[in-house]
């Protein structure tokens, strides 16, 4: 259940976009628990302007710092901790896998398990609040104006690992030299190995089947999702999450629980 004024909205993006942008999503908590909460890696980076105030994220030594107004999340490899200090109301890009390459400038290495401070870049963009429908737009304007004079492009190898890694079938068969071409290549446009980000994705799916309409059970759902048994999903959930399945799922409040319950499964990728 969603708490007193919370909402979550998503919304597609048009069709020019749809190659690079999963979504737009919205999210306001007008008061939010100020508890920690856990966010996992779902194999997607993202771009977060900040209308309200903005989460403290834990550093590495504990400390939580405020993060910038407008922020690029890239891949993640470990779990994300944040805490609300107010009112929270943002607006954000989540794109696909490969789909932030031309937009970000460099190769999404330099921001895996990293937020990068996107406040000089976003100058200027200012979504209004209480507004979905403008805050929207304001982001798709933006991205599109930007697609057209960067003139974004998908690599075809990349995006076809990405689509067999989602639909959990094997990738093509590759010599050494095309294995390692590919790790490259992966390391520029997605930011994480490709047996790393199919990792990831399992993870993701045990959520979607644990949210779905039959609503799985933990061990049912991992099983589901393409664990071998409750063992390796532990690990996974250690890895990704820093706790069990039964502790997260008694801690999880306001955007860590709103984004989980979200289905990750993605429509056909490729522009056809």
């Amino acid at each position: 259940m969603a708490g007193e004024g919370e909402r979550y909205e998503e919304f597609q993006p048009p069709a020019a976009l749809r190659p690079f942008v999963r979504a737009i999503w919205t999210y306001a908590a007008p008061a939010p628990d100020p508890v920690v909460q856990r966010i996992a890696p779902d194999g997607c980076p993202e771009l977060i302007v900040d209308i309200g105030s903005p989460y403290e994220e834990q550093g590495e030594d504990g400390l939580f710092r405020l993060q910038p107004r407008a922020l690029f999340a890239g891949q993640m490899t470990r779990p994300l901790a944040l805490r609300p200090v107010g009112p929270v109301e943002l607006v954000a890009v989540r794109f696909e896998p490969d789909g932030a390459r031309d937009w970000l400038g460099v190769p999404l290495a330099e921001a895996t398990d990293r937020r990068l401070d996107m406040v000089a870049r976003t100058e200027g963009v200012t979504p209004p609040s209480g507004d979905l429908a403008g805050q929207v737009e304001v982001m798709m304007r933006w991205l599109e104006d930007h697609r057209r004079v960067a003139d974004w492009a998908i690599d075809p190898v990349v995006r076809a690992e990405i689509e067999a890694a989602q639909a959990d079938r094997p990738g093509a068969a590759r010599s050494p030299s095309e294995h390692r071409a590919l790790q490259r290549r992966f390391r520029d446009r997605v930011g994480v190995p490709p047996r790393l980000l199919r990792s990831i994705l399992r993870f993701r799916r045990v959520f979607d089947h644990v949210a779905g309409p039959e609503a799985l059970g933990w061990l049912e759902a991992g099983l589901e999702a393409g664990f071998f048994d409750q063992p390796q999903m532990a690990r996974d959930f250690r890895r990704f999450l820093g706790c069990t399945a039964t502790e997260w799922a008694r801690e999880q409040v306001g955007l860590a629980r709103v984004i989980a319950s979200q289905t990750y499964k993605p429509g056909p990728l490729s522009p056809h």
